[in-house]
């Protein structure tokens, strides 16, 4: 059984994710809140990194890269330290603090992997991150937050896009097990038990459950699943270049009664969950709500940046471009006027997905951490000038050489008119 303090981790991680404030881990007894961790330098944001210290420093790093800034070596050197010597990542561990096996995570370890394939130049930890995940999957093909938990559809919609930025094959990726029920199957069959089909109500298709009931198994959409889980199904990981576009709306399921497969095909997984995300952001004022029991409905702005990330990767930027103009006029709230690393660096994805203007989020986002070692800015200043070759230099040659030839041809006429002997 997971321990408190993992319990309150795993809680305070997910609302994290979700951008809203934490509330209070639960425990067996009361105990005292632990104090904060320092901040170490190379790190991004000022806040405490216990829960998200890889994660919002991951968002950076990829979308700093994006915006053509090469970030200071403390900074990538700090991520890399992060990473433990069987391939994971934790949320975060202390400089010099061993590696706690149990607390390595599935998110840290497919962010971190994004992170450094966007970087370049560090396929050894890549390849560690890779095989971390292929130990740690489950055998039904899914994985959970943290190693031996059941499967989420978040965690495994991670992962497979972490698999997709380390070009390895989703399908190739199964975890062998013993026979039992479940074994063998593969990354997109992970993918796939969260997705609901065309069992479901038809204004659910598409959408993806954070886990089945544990009595029933039933599946209930979940706004940050569905986008996050969407992402891999669009085949995507960060950062999303936005360079393709469909001329059609996502495609819903097509279910006919009867004969529809208890699971959504892989091949329709993408364009059914942009259908969903395309209705509820219609539906929704542009945005996707959270809702969680006891508290009234909120906006979700991170489920909303990873759905808008997820229609543009499958070819359908139109129809993100609402949520894209609800994140940007939601920018000093969510980002909490850009002090906030890990917000900010998911809004300048989506703005660099979107090709929007992105020069004051980057320049924000740099702030937030050690001084880069270059920017777009720097690196084209420094850049020795090239001289335009306009071609006018050739044509003064040729026209200097043009009249030397006349000049020279009427002074030989002048001199023989003189002198007829010449």
């Amino acid at each position: 059984m997971p321990t408190a303090a993992r319990l309150g981790a795993a809680a305070l991680s997910a609302t994290l994710l979700t951008g809203v404030a934490a509330g209070p881990a639960l425990a067996d007894s009361p105990s005292p809140t632990p104090a904060a961790a320092p901040v170490a330098d190379g790190l991004y944001g000022k806040g405490d990194p216990t829960y998200d210290g890889v994660w919002r420093q991951s968002l950076a790093l990829t979308a700093l890269t994006a915006a053509k800034v090469t970030p200071a070596d403390s900074a990538v050197g700090w991520l890399t330290g992060q990473q433990c010597e069987d391939g994971g990542w934790p949320s975060y561990r202390a400089a010099g603090a061993a590696c706690d096996p149990k607390t390595e995570d599935s998110n840290a370890t497919a962010v971190a992997i994004q992170a450094l394939v966007a970087l370049g130049g560090h396929q050894p930890a890549v390849d560690k991150g890779v095989a971390w995940l292929k130990a740690n999957q489950n055998t039904d093909g899914s994985w959970a937050y943290n190693p031996g938990g059941a499967g989420d559809a978040n965690s495994t919609g991670l992962a497979v896009s972490a698999l997709f930025a380390a070009r390895t094959d989703p399908a190739s990726v199964a975890k062998a097990g013993n026979g039992g029920v479940g074994a063998g199957k593969n990354a997109f069959d992970g993918l796939a038990r969260f997705q609901l089909g065309c069992a479901a109500p038809a204004d659910q298709r598409g959408a993806f459950a954070y886990q089945p009931d544990a009595a029933t198994g039933a599946l209930a959409p979940n706004a940050l699943a569905s986008a996050q889980a969407s992402l891999a199904a669009a085949g995507g990981h960060l950062p999303v270049a936005g360079s393709v576009r469909a001329d059609a709306d996502p495609k819903p399921l097509a279910c006919a009664d009867g004969s529809a497969p208890a699971a959504v095909p892989h091949a329709e997984a993408g364009e059914a969950a942009g259908a969903y995300l395309t209705a509820q952001l219609t539906t929704g004022s542009e945005h996707l709500t959270l809702t969680t029991p006891g508290a009234a409905p909120s906006p979700d702005y991170t489920a909303t940046a990873w759905a808008a990330l997820a229609l543009t990767q499958s070819g359908h930027p139109d129809q993100a471009s609402g949520a894209v103009d609800w994140l940007d006029a939601q920018e000093a709230a969510w980002t909490k006027n850009g002090t906030d690393a890990g917000a900010t660096a998911t809004l300048l994805l989506v703005a660099q997905a979107g090709h929007r203007t992105t020069a004051d989020l980057t320049g924000k986002l740099t702030a937030l951490g050690p001084t880069p070692k270059a920017t777009a800015a720097t690196a084209d200043d420094a850049a020795p000038a090239k001289k335009k070759n306009t071609g006018l230099g050739q044509f003064w040659l040729i026209g200097i050489g043009l009249l030397v030839g006349v000049g020279g041809g009427l002074l030989l006429s002048l001199q023989r008119k003189r002198n007829p002997q010449l």
